[in-house]
């Protein structure tokens, strides 16, 4: 099964479903707010069903949110949003973007999705303008041992996605190996929880 077809098939549910942590997500919200400028642009990647986006847009001057899935974006576009914001069926790994085109990329329970985590944050790097943010939220699952014996089954069946397995100290890494420096790094306690990061682009 594609990864388009995996989230349009699990797009339903999935925006019904109830946020797990309440307060981590709106500590998370407030964190990437500190950042915004009321004419920033910015681009989230992995959208889903759109709801940060709408909570951010109204602070920023645009912001783009692109999801692989064509029912996460019909269900993002149907609800009530802001002006500035904008919904595409895009995927991040394969879209063109021009070089220092956003002030702020945000990738949200994404990267540990991707079929080359590296790479993509590379790309982020690349859109960025010079001293741009890139915010991310990841569940890093390098050394959750039993998930690794039942990925391989639940992708199978269809009933798991795609995984990358890496740790958190391996996505601080492969932050600083993209040219960024990390200027937050939060992660609420629990057994798997998101690493939450925000990562800079030099001034120069």
């Amino acid at each position: 099964m594609s990864d388009a077809k995996f989230w349009n098939k699990v797009a339903d549910k999935y925006s019904r479903d109830a946020i797990a942590d309440t307060a981590s997500y709106e500590h998370k919200l407030e964190l990437t707010r500190q950042h915004f400028t009321p004419e920033m642009s910015v681009l989230e990647l992995a959208c889903g069903t759109g709801s940060t986006a709408i909570l951010h847009a109204p602070h920023v001057g645009h912001y783009h949110a692109i999801d692989i899935s064509e029912r996460m974006i019909e269900i993002a576009r149907a609800k009530e949003m802001p002006d500035n914001l904008t919904f595409e069926v895009a995927n991040f790994e394969q879209m063109d973007i021009a070089p220092a085109s956003y002030d702020m990329v945000q990738a949200h329970s994404v990267l540990h999705l991707l079929h080359d985590p590296q790479a993509a944050i590379q790309k982020a790097f690349d859109a960025l303008k010079p001293g741009g943010v890139f915010v991310s939220s990841t569940a890093c699952v390098g050394g959750v041992w039993w998930l690794k014996l039942v990925a391989p089954v639940g992708q199978a069946l269809g009933k798991i996605p795609h995984i990358a397995w890496f740790s958190e100290d391996d996505l601080r890494q492969m932050m600083r190996d993209a040219g960024f420096e990390v200027i937050e790094d939060w992660r609420p306690e629990g057994k798997i929880k998101a690493l939450f990061l925000i990562a800079k682009r030099p001034d120069a």
